[in-house]
Parts: structure tokens; sequence; C-alpha cells
């Protein structure tokens, strides 16, 4: 059996940040307590935290991690290295693969790579498409995070269109729907009105102006009507304007909530003023918009109108990022530098450490009701990580480990740095170092 005390940590755990010592066996938290009060065996291994923060491991709901069919641009062995480097140890990974995981038989293929290739914890969604609502309804909500369904196109062609089909869908799930919302017909007016003005060299920076603040409103107005409608576990996630926040309660603590919002680490960093240096390489749908739907954003999470912070991690190659408007893909990768993206906010006082863990790793527990992790408690599974906070490090090539090779965020100084990242009771990274052997377990739901 393996024993790890983590010493004179500063502990930041459901809403309070405090010294503390904290043991792990094999793979669950053992014991919990004041430093140098909790006892631990002989031949335990010691780690000396000093001066650095421990938390509960990241869990990110919203992932693209390309495998099946386009791995090419990233895979779930590549992708998880780096998440596990930036902190995570948990991830839920969308369906617009290749095959669409729209099928029982799909969703087992991707959950058979995961535990061949994953380094971390891992689920899958289903997707929902126009007509597969019976194959939904086969999926075990003991097992599957939950159902994907894009009221937006995006990438991947999975837009469900049809009214009834929906109705349908957000009156039968008994597993969370989790939404990507924008109006479809909006965008194309949009894009056609530009395509008119400048052809196919449409400037990168009127990306929010055609996936608008207006399309997402009318795509989110919709599914919560849906939701309330039929009393159904909606989350939407990526929200990118101020408009949005008008749909959403911050009344009710969260494991009551029927309606939640997901807010992405890039409409949290960036605004529009960015298009302009960083082009297609900060294009994501729905799009990053005006400094004031960011602050508004940042607002939405303080108040807690908005319940997890997240990735949308989605890369593409670089050769792809550089095409015209229409032809650049909307996407990029982030799973490495989301934390340490987010702990910059709190060393500018616009989030407290405390909010940062709710948001990142108790909230997507509680809301997918995801078994024994997300928390620092004895007897849950041993997902940490520790994090030096001033040990300041630039983002360089030299030091990506995405697939793609690229992040938006180079050249970018970080404050903050990952230093060991604990899944179930291992450290996978360490300094630098990751452990490449193990493989993470599936996630399991309380429902």
């Amino acid at each position: 059996m393996s024993r790890t005390l983590i010493r004179n940590a500063t502990i930041v755990n459901e809403g309070r940040t405090f010294r503390g010592d904290l043991l792990i066996k094999d793979e669950l938290i053992s014991a919990t307590g004041p430093p140098g009060q909790v006892r631990f065996p002989t031949g335990s291994q010691i780690i000396d935290a000093s001066g650095l923060l421990l938390i509960p491991g990241v869990i990110d709901d919203q992932v693209h991690f390309r495998e099946p069919g386009l791995t090419y641009k990233a895979d779930i062995f590549t992708e998880t290295r780096a998440a596990v480097a930036g902190g995570i140890t948990s991830f839920m990974d969308m369906p617009n693969t290749i095959p669409r995981t729209v099928t029982l038989e799909t969703l087992d293929h991707k959950y058979r790579l995961g535990s061949e290739n994953s380094l971390i914890n891992y689920s899958f969604y289903i997707g929902a498409t126009n007509n597969n609502l019976d194959e939904i309804m086969k999926a075990d909500p003991a097992e599957v995070c939950g159902i994907k369904v894009f009221m937006g196109s995006s990438t991947g062609n999975m837009l469900v269109d049809n009214e009834n089909a929906l109705r349908e869908l957000f009156r039968k799930a008994i597993m969370p729907i989790t939404a990507h919302c924008e109006d479809e017909p909006t965008i194309r007016r949009n894009s056609e009105a530009f395509r008119q003005k400048y052809g196919e060299d449409v400037p990168v920076k009127m990306h929010p102006l055609i996936r608008s603040r207006e399309a997402c409103f009318l795509s989110s107005s919709h599914a919560t009507g849906l939701a309330r409608e039929y009393n159904t576990r909606l989350h939407i996630l990526h929200l990118s304007t101020a408009d949005e926040m008008k749909l959403f309660s911050n009344e009710l603590p969260l494991d009551e909530k029927r309606i939640t919002g997901e807010v992405c680490v890039h409409h949290l960093w960036f605004d529009d003023s960015y298009y302009d240096e960083l082009g297609a390489r900060i294009k994501w749908n729905p799009a990053i918009k005006t400094m004031f739907d960011r602050e508004s954003l940042l607002n939405g999470v303080r108040n807690d109108l908005i319940d997890i912070i997240a990735t949308d991690h989605a890369p593409h190659t670089a050769e792809e990022k550089t095409n015209s408007y229409f032809k650049s893909p909307s996407g990029g990768p982030l799973v490495q530098h989301s934390l340490v993206a987010i702990l910059e906010l709190w060393h500018r006082k616009i989030f407290s450490l405390e909010k940062i863990v709710e948001k990142m790793c108790h909230n997507p527990a509680i809301l997918f009701n995801i078994r024994e992790r997300g928390f620092i408690r004895e007897g849950y599974k041993a997902d940490l990580c520790l994090i030096n906070p001033d040990d300041p490090w630039t983002v360089s090539k030299d030091n990506i480990l995405y697939k793609c090779g690229w992040s938006p965020f180079e050249g970018t100084t970080f404050r903050s740095k990952v230093i060991m990242t604990f899944v179930n009771g291992i450290p996978i990274y360490n300094k630098g170092m990751i452990n490449e052997e193990y493989r993470g377990q599936r996630l399991m739901f309380d429902r």
C-alpha cells in the first residue's frame, strides 16, 4: 500500500483557505488536519508543501480531444499529458468526432479509447441528433456524464434544428443536457451579409458580429425556455454575452438549480480588442466579444450566476488556423494553461482562491453528480494539485505540450506554476516529469 503525506500546505477547499497536512493512502484521501497533527505510517513518502497551494484537481466539463477521427490535431494521450501538467485530473469530452458519438456503440468505443490512452479520469458525452432519442435513452446515467446538443452548428455538423426533436429531448432526458447555443438562421444571415461586403477575406475581428450577441441570446433563451417548460436539467456551455446573464439565477444552491451556466477561460481573458493581434488564434464559437461582455462574465462568476469555469479545449493545427475567415476552424488549445490563467485573475484581485476552486473543482462535481471527486474530503479520490503561487514562467514553443504545438497564450508570463498533480493518489505530473504509464479511471455519477 502506498502512503504519501503532504505536509504544511495551504489548502483551499470548500470556501476556506488554511494550512494543513493531508495523507494519501493508495487512491484515497485518508486524513487531513492541522500541521503536524495527521498521523502517518512509517515509510510514508513525505512532501514538504510549505509555501504551496493544495487544491482538488480541476474537473473540465468541456473538451474536444479529437479522438477518434481527427487525431492529426490532438488525441486523448497527448491532450491528457497537457491537461495533467495544467492541474486537470478529470475531463468530459464532446461528441463531434469522426464518427460522431451518437450511438451506444460509438460511445463505448470512446470509453475503450479512454481506458487505453487517458492519463487522467474521463467521461464522454453522447451527442443528440434530430433522430437518435431512443439511443440516448438507453445510456446509463450512472456511467455517462450527459447529453450534448448543438443548438448552433459549430464544428462537426451536429446541429439539432428540428423543434419537435428538441422538445422530445427536453421532455424525456434523464441526464443533464449540455447545450451549445447560437441561433443558426441569424448566423447564416450575418455570414451572407459580410460575405457580400468582403468576399472570402472577412477580417477575423468581424467574427463576433457574425456569430453575434443576438444569435447567442436567441438560442440560449430558447433553451432555457424549453428547460423551464419541461423542468429539464440544462447546462448552457461557454456563455459569451452580458445579455445571457439575465437567464440565470443565484437564488438557489447549485444542487437545487435546474438551469446552470458555464464560462470558458478565453471569454474571461480575451475581448475583441485582441483580434488584431491574435486573429484566428482566438476564433472560437461562440465568439469572444466586447470588453463589456467580458466584464459581465467576470461579474457572473463572482455573483454565482455562472456556475463553472471550463476550457472548451478544441485544438486545430497552426496551418488550419492560417486559412481565410470562413475556412479557418473555430477553437483552440487551453487545458495546459487554464488553471494558471485563472490564477492570474486571482493575482489581479478579480477572483478569490476559494471562488476559483469552487468553479473549477467543486461545482463540476456537484453539477454532474460525480462520485467521490472534486473535494478534499476523507474517503474521496486523491485527485489533487500542488501549485507554487509565485514562480513566474512564460509560455513558449519549448514548453507547450499540445499536439498542435501552439497556444494563444504564447509570450504570456504567468505568476503561478503547477508543481504536482495527483490522479487517484498517484503523482502523474511532478515538476515537469509526466508518468506516461498510468491510466485514469472512468468517472461514475450518483444518479
